[in-house]
C-alpha cells in the first residue's frame, strides 16, 4: 500500500475522534492563559528571564501536548481496532510511521501557533519588563517552543504503543513532568540537564547559564528521547500480537 493513502487514512482518524481536536485546542488555550497570568504577576526577581516567563504556559500546557501524543495511538488498542488498522497497512513499520507523522504535523504547527499566542498575550502583561527581549531570542523561543511541544507528543505516542494504554502512558508521565522531574533536578543537579523536559525547555529561555546544555543542543536531547521511545513503540508493535 502507498504511503499517501495510509497517511491520509491516519489524519481522517486523528480529525474525527474528538478528543485529539480537543488536546490540541487545551494546548493553545492553557499554555496561552498560563503564560498571559504569568506576564502581569511577574515581580522583581533578580532572576527573572522574560523569554522563559513570556513562555511558561508551556511547562502545564505540554499535559496536552503528551495527552495528544498517548491518546492518538492508544485508541488503536480498544478491542478490534489494531488489527483492522493492520489488515489495511500489513506492513506494522509503514503504519507506525504513518501514525507518527500524523501526530508530529498537527502538534508542530499548533505548538508554534501557541507559542506566538503566548509570546504576545504575555508580553502585553510585561510591558517594559520584556523590553530587553531580542528579535532573535522571541523567534527562536517561539520556533523551538513548537518542536518542543512537538518532540513530547511523539515522546508520548512512543511509550502509548509500548504500554498499549493512554491511561498508563499519562499515569507515568504527567507525574514525571510536574514533580518528579524538579524533585530529581533538585537532587541531582546537571544530570536533570538530560532529562527530555528539563532538556527542551531550555530553548525557552533568554539565558542558560549553568546547564551543560544549550538550547539546541537541548532539544536534540529531547529529540532522542522521542526517537527512543518511538523504536521502543514501533518494536514492540512488531513482536506483539495486534
Amino acid at each position: 500500500m502507498e504511503l499517501f493513502p495510509v497517511l491520509r487514512s491516519e489524519w481522517l482518524k486523528i480529525r474525527t475522534l474528538r478528543s485529539l481536536p480537543g488536546a490540541l485546542l487545551a494546548l493553545f488555550a492553557a499554555t496561552t492563559a498560563f503564560s498571559a497570568i504569568a506576564g502581569v504577576s511577574e515581580s522583581s526577581d533578580p532572576d527573572f528571564d522574560p523569554l522563559f516567563t513570556s513562555l511558561s504556559g508551556v511547562v502545564p500546557g505540554q499535559i496536552a501536548a503528551v495527552s495528544f501524543g498517548a491518546m492518538a495511538v492508544s485508541a488503536e488498542f480498544r478491542p478490534g481496532a489494531l488489527r483492522l488498522s493492520l489488515t489495511a497497512v500489513p506492513r506494522r513499520g509503514r503504519w507506525f510511521a504513518a501514525k507518527a507523522a500524523v501526530i508530529a504535523l498537527p502538534a508542530l504547527l499548533v505548538g508554534w501557533l501557541t507559542a506566538l499566542a503566548a509570546l504576545l498575550a504575555a508580553r502585553a502583561g510585561l510591558g517594559p519588563a520584556a523590553d530587553g527581549l531580542g528579535t532573535g531570542d522571541q523567534v527562536r523561543g517561539v520556533v523551538g517552543c513548537g518542536v518542543y511541544l512537538m518532540l513530547m507528543a511523539l515522546f508520548a505516542a512512543g511509550l502509548a504503543a509500548l504500554l498499549r494504554s493512554g491511561t498508563a502512558t499519562l499515569s507515568l508521565l504527567i507525574p514525571f513532568i510536574l514533580v518528579v522531574s524538579f524533585v530529581i533536578g533538585d537532587a541531582t543537579g546537571t544530570v536533570a540537564d538530560f532529562l527530555p523536559d528539563k532538556a527542551g525547555q531550555l530553548v525557552l529561555r533568554q539565558t542558560y547559564a549553568g546547564s551543560s546544555l544549550g538550547p539546541w543542543s537541548g532539544l536534540a536531547v529531547t529529540a532522542l528521547w522521542a526517537a527512543a521511545a518511538l523504536l521502543v513503540g514501533a518494536w514492540s508493535l512488531r513482536r506483539r500480537d495486534a
